[in-house]
Formats: C-alpha cells, structure tokens, sequence
C-alpha cells in the first residue's frame, strides 16, 4: 500500500515537470535565441557559445522601445484602475443590493462573454473615429476603461462570500451605501482585486490587435507593436526580435511574481478554482 502511494506521487510530480517544460521550453528557447547571432539561430544547443548581449542595446537603437514600454506601461495602468474601480462597483451591486430586474440583468451582462471580439472591433473603429480619438491615447484608454463582463462577475462572487454581518453593522453604524462599499466591503476583496488587476494589466500588456488597428505613430504605440515593426518584408532578425520579446516578458514575470499569493488565493475565494 504504501509503495503504490510513493508510485502514485512519483507519477504526479513526473506530470508536473511535464507540463512545467511544455509551459518553460518556449521561454527558454527564446531567451537562448535572444543570445544567438543571426546566423546561430537555428543551433538547437540551448546556451549559445558566445552570447551576443549587444543584440538588447541594438533592439533600442532600431525602435523606440523604450518610448513603446512607457506607453504599455500608461494604458495597462490606467485601464487596471478602471476595471478595478467599475468592476467592484457593479459586482457590489449585482451582489449586495436588491432592485428589480438584477438577476436578469446579471445574466444579460454575463452573455456578453459570448460575444467574439472581432464582432465588436469594427463598431469600436467607427467609435473612435467619430470621436476623433483615432492615433491617440484615448483610443487605448477609454474602450477598456469602464469594465467587463469577467471583472464584474469575479468581485461580484467574491462579494457574495462576505457575511452579511460586515454590511448590516455599518448601516446601524450610519454608513451609506457608499460607505458600506468602499470603507466596509472592499478592503476585504483585495484578493479578487489583485486577481482583476493582474489579468486586465496582462491583457492590456499582451494586446496587438486594437492597437494595431488604432495606433500610426510610434509616439502612442505599444511594445507588441515594436516587435512587428522588428519584422522586416522580406528578412527578420530573430535574435532581435526574440531578446525585445524577452524584455516585454520580464515585467510580467515581476509583475506576477509580487502579487503570486494573492493570485491565487483570489482565484480559490471567488470559485473560479472550481470549488
């Protein structure tokens, strides 16, 4: 009995180191081929005999990354402050008050998730352009500025998890609505919070798309959008372009690093952990 239990963990871990590789083996790869010079990157050794680090100071030279990163580092920013703040605004609701038509409402809300972006990326482009926002931050900012669908309905479970004691001990204490919200409720999502947080600042991070269709200028564009701009027509130079993408991955690495417990025990807390 006991030697099957030992056969039985030494097969989980043996899955586990598995799955990690399949998860680390792309990374690795390219933080390797980060090091290579263009004409070693198809070596397969993984550390490169003589490891090129030029090719992170030339990445600045060719574009203005740096410039791109603060304007990633601008638009996650303000629209993680936004998803935060309407999200738990509206989860609050949906959770802790009581008003005709809420759970339909909720449900309706929640359909949205079935909606595929590219169904909404058309009139979100002709928004734009009739507000004139077009090539600007404000094309960046303010689609995503105002919550979704996913955000609301993660602090919306998470709030339905706090005893109703906490609320109703503040409304004999004389707190408003308000109050309940901001000063009782919310310091104890900070969990769900830091969940919310984390998936908007990757998402905004990560995305090509919208500020493909929206942003011209280097000026106001992205990170993502320098790694395209590496491309070239006919010829590209992978270990550029794989040590600019190993310096947009290293803040989110730290970014997850900090705010790994909280991740988590957001994750459990609100029942998206499949509890």
């Amino acid at each position: 009995m006991k030697g099957r239990r030992i056969g039985a963990i030494v097969l989980i871990y043996l899955a586990l180191i598995v799955v990690a590789w399949c998860a680390l083996a792309p990374i690795l790869w390219a933080v390797s081929a980060s090091l290579k010079s263009d004409g070693d990157i198809t070596d397969p050794s993984p550390l490169p005999a003589h490891p090129q680090w030029s090719n992170y100071s030339e990445v600045f030279e060719l574009i203005p990354l740096g410039r791109m990163l603060f304007n990633t580092v601008v638009y996650a920013a303000c629209v993680t402050a936004g998803q935060v703040f309407f999200c738990s605004l509206a989860g609050y609701a949906f959770a802790r008050l009581r008003f005709p038509g809420r759970e339909a409402l909720f449900v309706g809300y929640l359909a949205t998730l079935m909606v595929p972006l590219t169904v909404t990326v058309i009139p979100q482009f002709l928004l734009m352009r009739a507000f004139g926002w077009m090539d600007t931050p404000w094309a960046m900012i303010v689609p995503g500025l105002f919550g979704s669908a996913f955000g609301t309905y993660l602090m919306r479970q998470f709030f339905a998890t706090l005893p109703a004691e906490l609320e109703e001990a503040a409304i004999l204490d004389g707190c408003t609505t308000w109050q309940v919200y901001w000063r009782v409720l919310l310091p104890h999502t900070r969990p769900a919070v830091m969940v919310l947080a984390v998936l908007t600042w990757i998402t905004v991070w990560n995305d090509f798309l919208w500020p493909l269709i929206m942003i011209q200028r280097n000026e106001y564009a992205t990170a993502t959008l320098g790694l395209i701009r590496l491309q070239g027509q006919y010829n590209t130079d992978w270990p550029l372009l794989m040590a600019a993408a190993t310096i947009l991955l290293l803040p989110l690495l730290l970014i997850y690093a900090l705010a790994q417990r909280a991740f988590v025990r957001g994750i459990a807390m609100s029942g998206l952990g499949g509890r």
